[in-house]
């Protein structure tokens, strides 16, 4: 069996596929962690906003979403994994999906995500690192983190400027 993982906006997707992303976000965020909250908050509707999933067979594995925050940076969120699937690696390749798009969105801005405080080490696999003071969200401690763009180097402008021109030139 593969796991497969995939990325659309919300207005792409085949409604059982919206049910099945939803379903498991409220199953983790609403049921598990009884948390009673609005989980449906309308940014999966901004622009640009897409979800990640990771199916097996038909199933919904895991999901996120990457968003555009008003100050620049990039935004991943609703980070959520079935219960059944979880220790397996597919919220870690859900992540490195996600860092990559947010790469080929603007490769020049941060990415930032609100953690679970107990989840700040495992988003730390990932180059995050803790930027605030902790804080309680529905009764969970959070943190807020950060994942600050490469530096540009001489070289790399360089190339992406060629290659900004290139893909200019095949449109």
């Amino acid at each position: 069996m593969t796991v497969a993982l995939h990325r659309s906006a919300l207005a792409d997707l085949p409604p059982a596929t919206l049910y099945a992303l939803l379903r498991l976000r409220v199953d983790v965020f609403v049921v598990e962690q009884a948390c009673a909250y609005p989980e449906l908050d309308g940014r999966d509707l901004e622009p640009g906003a897409e979800l990640l999933w990771a199916e097996e067979d038909g199933a919904v594995l895991g999901t996120l979403r990457v968003l555009h925050d008003p100050d620049g940076a990039l935004r991943i969120g609703r980070v959520a994994t079935a219960a059944a699937a979880r220790s397996r690696g597919v919220a870690a390749a859900l992540m490195a999906a996600a860092l990559e798009r947010c790469a080929d969105l603007d490769p020049g801005a941060d990415v930032v995500l609100g953690a679970q405080a107990h989840l700040s080490g495992w988003y730390g696999r990932f180059g995050f690192v803790e930027s605030g003071p902790r804080y309680d969200e529905d009764g969970i401690p959070h943190v807020p983190m950060r994942r600050a763009a490469p530096a540009p180097t001489a070289g790399a402008e360089a190339a992406g400027a060629a290659g900004a021109a290139g893909a200019a030139a095949v449109r």
